[in-house]
């Protein structure tokens, strides 16, 4: 049985596409989502459909290259704690980004209950400007 860290370990491993797909298996049924106020995809979503159609899939499809790249990892219980950096291009822009990232995950059962993201979202922002 994997521990809850490398449970979330795994899910940083793949593209965003590879990453959405091993969430079927971590998710709770009415796992909780929550993108970071500011965020292109802000908002909270419940369940795997949820939150693939409205942050993996778009995620897969309007960036090219989007990875989020984990520096550090802390785990306490059920909470895990990744801290890293995002970045990519936005395809309708043709920028190119990076913004730090914290992530809070909870987890029971060897099943994600909750996610939150903390983001410097302007950065994004930026990113998706066209000029």
């Amino acid at each position: 049985m994997p521990s809850n860290l490398e449970i979330i370990k795994s899910t940083y491993e793949g593209d965003s596409k590879e990453n959405g797909v091993k969430y079927q298996t971590y998710l709770a049924e009415h796992a909780e989502w929550t993108e970071a106020a500011g965020f292109p995809y802000a908002g909270t979503y419940i369940g795997y459909d949820e939150i693939s159609k409205n942050v993996f899939f778009r995620l897969g499809t309007e960036w090219d290259g989007y990875k989020a790249e984990v520096s550090e990892f802390y785990e306490d219980g059920n909470t895990v704690v990744a801290v890293g950096v995002y970045s990519g291009t936005y395809k309708q822009s043709g920028k190119y980004f990076e913004a730090d990232f914290v992530h809070i995950w909870k987890l029971e059962d060897q099943k994600i209950l909750k996610f939150k993201q903390y983001v410097d979202s302007y950065l994004v922002q930026i990113a998706m400007v066209s000029e």
